[in-house]
Order: structure tokens, then C-alpha cells, then sequence
């Protein structure tokens, strides 16, 4: 296939701004889906995707257009995927930016615009759903040309739903963007960007490449680089959207590898592919290991599911390269998976997936972040949860991860969000303006943006606050443990890491949840919140009481008194010796803190 003739390109966008929409009507244009295969979404093809509304895989498909062959690729619009986004925008040489004509610019899509800057794409801009009536055309292409720097001409109007003017869009590609051998110098070995990877039940993990040198046949030995595994392509060919086997993938082109590998973990996101039997010497640049920074406990509801639950999650980690997990065991809750993700959506995506398609029950404990822990000895330890960290006389210092983060809002909100902010323990690093939006640059710990930031930030602003981050550094903080004791046992699963300005108040909410979910017993049970051995937080959860003295017809006090004795030894005798069943909605408290 000549080069020449190829055009790679992805559609980038934030949350919901139409670009799985744009992209159907692209397929239908070109005549790459018959109007009988047609539904809407169709790159979404995951039940939660379909469900959500959002692309949470990027999906590849290669279209016709006036003699071009056009690869499309629809990236994933949220925060948690912005690595899976980079290696989509490393792939191809032209970024196709959808912005909301109601909307307006958002967070990720000034997020996707500066990755597509840094990777020095062709950037066309299109406004999208200008036939709705809200659509303000002018408001937000002055916005695009402040950003961009382009003229207002150049932006494309069009509608995703109705497909009015999306040929406008391909003959710009065609005619305007750059080919892919006008961009990348090539050489004589043969490389590969892998920019996706999933596994097939009956075939193998299959990978997503666009290659920049060489060929790669059907049947040739493959090596990933970065990996350092061998398989075999086995089938090659282009998606349309469905498999369409060829004998080999050329210069420039994007197309599918299936191979013998049993797991992604084989061939990861941003991994170089070359031949086994002449290796290249160089791996093609920005590859980094991507590794999860919020960890949250998984625990079957009934102690019997712990197989399936591990069988589930083996099973997803297959697909899914960037879930770390290990077994973990709690007094409470019995054993469980301590289970790492990208973020909170990625860890809310598993957690439906877990529920719906394996038909599991399942309690998670409070999401944390990983800490750097000194200790007296020198060591350096990484602890991704409260109840690893080590006895606090033996700890130099506690690093903490900070997160820098990004909210677009009216200006008219800017007081609410600020303090917001410093709320959190975070500052703000910079106020600045895009037309009559406002775009705030902070700093904040992460640990603290993972329990309701978002969804505070959404009910401050009505819901017209994006917010967009990313990890900065670890940074040495006053943290403590601060432990939670129900009738004087110790709750590991509760336990949780803060600020020490932060425990009492801490302390003082979440023992007052606990007494409302907890049952009340026949017993006094107190609940009480500590950071070692100081107690700060205490609430008590009275017994149920009995009425004695029902049966004492006369009004008789020492009679009484002697019966009221007699229960409270036998109460106190129940507390002894009493276990307390705590509720699985105990555990959830910790994750709605208002």
C-alpha cells in the first residue's frame, strides 16, 4: 500500500462532546458499515460503555474516502485513560478536536489538546451539535481561536447527529493533513507501536500497532521490546470494524497483530514491536510502565464467592493491563483482593463489571493512594493502605502523592471552587482566562481528591465545572493512622491515613456514621476513633432495654432496684463476651464523606 495514500487520524474530545457519534457518521459516509450493521456508538461496544455513554476502549477503524485509506482512531475522552489517550496520539499525525457548540471548551479537551501539541499533530478543529438550539456558534469558536491561534474560518461546523457537513471533515484530511512519510523519518528495520492490546477468549491477546518501519507478514516470530517476550502474528490485517485478515501490514498503515501470547501483561500500551529474527536496536521513544495510584479492598460478601472473585479478576486482568491486585485478609470481612487502578472511574468500571457480568456480591473498603514510608532504619517502604504502615515510633517520614489539577468554570463560580480548594489542603498555582471562562491551576494531595472532590466540585458549580489531573510528586506531610475501634477491637478495614490537622474533625464525622449503621446490640457498644494510643472521637451506641420490672404489679422501688441490678451484671456479662456483626454499609460510609 502506498504511504502516500494513507491518512492516520483520532478524534479527541471531551466527555460526551459527540465524537463516537462523528465517527458513525464517518462509517456511514465512506460506506464502511452498511446502514443494516448500523447503531449508534458502534466503536462503544461494551455493554457499560453503551450504558455510560462514554468510550472507555479505544477502538481502530480503517475507512475508504476518495481513493485514501483512512484510519480513524476513537480514543477515550476521561482522565483515568489519558496514557491509553498519548499512545492513540503517538499513533497517528492528525488530531480531530470536537467541541460541544452548547458546551464549550472543557478541561479535557484543553487536557487532549496540549497532549496532541506535545506530540506535534495536525490539529483540525470542529464544532459539534450546532443544529441544537442552545448552540452558540461564536462564543465557542472565539474560544477555539483563543486557544488554537487558528482563524475562524478554518473551524468546521457540524452536526454528529444529523452528519450535516462531515465530509467537509475527510476532505480536510485528505487534502491538508500530513501523510504518514511526511513525518517520520524511517529506516530499514521493521517497528511497532502497540497502542492498544486486549484478550480474546478464543484467539489470544490481540494488539492494536500502526507501524513506522518496515512490515511485519502473517506468521512472522515478533518480539516485544520493552516486555522482552517472543509470539508469533499468527493473523494480520485492518479493522473495518470487523477483523479483516490481509497478508501482511506495511509503512504507515494501522491494523491488528493476533498472537500466541496468553496475557497483555506480554505486550502492553506504548511496547515496541520488531521481528524476533532481526531485532531493531532502538524502541520506539515514550514508553513508561504504568502503574495504578488508588487501591481499594474487594471482598466477597459471603466468605464462599472468594474463588470466583479471584477467577474474576484474573480473568479481567488479562484484558486489562494496568490492574494490579493481591490477596489480602481482614478479621472483619474475611479474605478479599487488594486491587490497584488508574482512577476512580477505573475502579468504578471494574467494579460494575465484576458485579454484572460474574454475578458477585461484593463490599470494598475505603480507596487510598500509596505512600513513601522512611523508617528510623533507613528502609524505604511503599504502602498502598493504612493498616500496612508500620508502628508510628518506628517512622522518619510519610510522602505523600500530590496531584496537579485543572478546573474550566464560569467566572462567576471562581470563590466557591477556590475555597474548595484549600478545603482539600490544596493551593491554587494559577487563574487565567479563555473568553468568559475561567481556568484554575492547583495542587492538591491526591488522598484527598478521592473520596467526593467531584462530586462537591459538581454541586458547587451546577454541574459546569471540568476538572482534569494528573500525578506531580510525592511530598513529606504530618500524616498519622487513625484507627477506628468497635467495642474496643480494632478495625483494620476502617483504618484510613490523614492529615494530622485533619483527624479530629475526621474522627468526629465518621464515628457518628458508624452509630447509624451499626445495629444497636444488647449491649453498650462504644465507638471510638484513634491515632495510636489517644483516643479523640467517642460515640456510644445504647443497648436494647429490656423492660424488667413489667411484671412487678406494685410500686414496690427496692424491688425494682434489685431486678435492674441483676440485668446490668448480665449486661455486663454480654459485653464481655459479645461480637458484633458489622454491616457491609459500614464500610461504604467512608466512601461518601457528606
Amino acid at each position: 500500500m502506498d504511504a502516500s495514500k494513507i491518512r492516520n487520524f483520532c478524534i479527541i474530545a471531551h466527555i460526551d462532546h459527540g465524537k463516537s457519534t462523528i465517527a458513525d457518521r464517518m462509517m456511514e459516509l465512506t460506506g464502511t458499515v452498511s446502514a443494516r450493521e448500523m447503531k449508534s456508538q458502534l466503536l462503544d461496544s461494551m455493554e457499560l460503555e453503551r450504558e455510560k455513554g462514554i468510550t472507555i476502549k479505544l477502538a481502530p477503524v480503517q475507512m475508504q474516502w476518495q481513493g485514501y485509506t483512512l484510519n480513524l482512531i476513537d480514543t477515550p475522552g476521561h482522565v483515568d485513560f489519558s496514557y491509553e489517550v498519548s499512545r492513540s496520539l503517538q499513533a497517528v499525525e492528525t488530531a480531530v478536536l470536537v467541541v460541544d457548540a452548547t458546551q464549550g471548551i472543557q478541561a479535557q479537551t484543553l487536557a487532549n489538546v496540549y497532549l496532541a501539541l506535545e506530540q506535534d499533530l495536525y490539529i483540525i478543529p470542529v464544532i459539534n451539535k450546532i443544529d441544537l438550539p442552545a448552540a452558540d456558534i461564536e462564543k465557542v469558536s472565539a474560544q477555539i481561536v483563543n486557544l488554537l491561534g487558528c482563524k475562524p474560518e478554518e473551524i468546521i461546523p457540524v452536526s454528529g447527529k444529523t452528519g450535516l457537513n462531515i465530509d467537509q471533515i475527510l476532505n480536510h484530511i485528505i487534502h491538508q493533513a500530513p501523510a504518514p512519510t511526511d513525518r517520520h523519518e524511517t529506516t530499514s528495520e521493521t517497528r511497532a507501536l502497540i497502542f492498544d492490546s486486549y484478550f480474546d477468549d478464543y484467539r489470544g491477546v490481540v494488539l492494536y500497532v500502526r507501524i513506522f518501519d518496515g512490515q511485519i507478514d502473517k506468521g512472522a516470530e515478533i518480539r516485544m521490546m520493552a516486555a522482552a517476550t517472543n509470539g508469533l502474528a499468527l493473523e494480520v490485517g485492518a479493522l473495518t470494524p470487523k477483523m479483516s485478515p490481509s497478508s501482511s501490514l506495511s509503512e504507515g498503515s494501522i491494523g491488528y497483530i493476533v498472537t500466541n501470547l496468553k496475557t497483555t501483561r506480554e505486550a502492553k500500551v506504548g511496547d515496541t514491536v520488531t521481528l524476533a529474527k532481526t531485532p531493531a536496536n532502538q524502541p520506539l521513544p515514550g514508553y513508561k510502565n504504568v502503574l495504578p495510584f488508588v487501591y481499594a479492598g474487594f471482598f466477597p460478601v459471603s466468605n464462599d464467592q472468594y474463588q470466583d472473585l479471584k477467577d474474576a479478576v484474573e480473568k479481567l486482568a488479562l484484558s486489562d493491563s494496568a490492574l494490579a491486585f493481591e490477596p489480602e485478609n481482614s478479621p472483619v470481612l474475611g479474605f478479599g483482593l487488594r486491587i490497584g487502578f488508574l482512577g476512580l472511574l477505573h475502579m468504578d468500571i471494574i467494579k460494575e463489571r465484576l458485579e454484572r457480568e460474574f454475578g458477585l456480591d461484593l463490599v470494598i473498603t475505603n480507596p487510598s493512594t500509596n505512600y513513601e514510608v522512611t523508617t528510623t532504619d533507613g528502609e524505604h517502604l511503599n504502602i498502598r493502605s493504612a493498616a500496612d504502615l508500620p508502628d508510628q515510633s518506628t517512622v522518619v517520614e510519610i510522602r505523600e502523592p500530590w496531584v496537579k489539577g485543572e478546573i474550566i468554570l464560569p467566572q462567576n463560580m471562581i470563590g466557591g471552587v477556590l475555597n474548595l480548594i484549600n478545603e482539600k489542603r490544596g493551593h491554587q498555582t494559577n487563574l487565567s482566562y479563555i473568553e468568559d471562562r475561567a481556568v484554575i491551576d492547583f495542587e492538591a494531595p491526591m488522598a484527598n481528591l478521592l473520596t467526593d472532590f467531584y462530586d462537591q466540585l459538581k454541586s458547587i458549580t451546577s454541574g459546569y465545572a471540568s476538572f482534569n489531573y494528573e500525578l506531580a510528586d510525592y511530598r513529606a506531610e504530618d500524616l498519622v493512622r487513625l484507627d477506628f475501634l468497635v467495642a474496643g477491637n480494632r478495625i483494620d478495614a476502617l483504618s484510613l491515613m490523614c492529615h494530622r490537622s485533619e483527624a479530629d474533625a475526621l474522627g468526629r464525622e465518621i464515628t457518628k456514621k458508624l452509630k447509624e449503621v451499626i445495629p444497636r446490640q444488647n449491649f453498650e457498644v462504644a465507638l471510638q476513633a484513634a491515632i495510636g494510643a489517644k483516643i479523640i472521637a467517642r460515640e456510644t451506641i445504647g443497648a436494647y432495654r429490656k423492660d424488667v420490672t413489667v411484671k412487678i404489679h406494685t410500686g414496690d422501688r427496692d424491688r425494682k432496684a434489685k431486678l435492674l441490678e441483676k440485668q446490668k451484671k448480665g449486661k455486663a456479662r454480654m459485653k464481655r463476651f459479645g461480637k458484633i456483626d458489622i454491616p457491609s454499609e459500614a464500610f461504604t460510609v467512608m466512601l461518601k464523606r457528606n
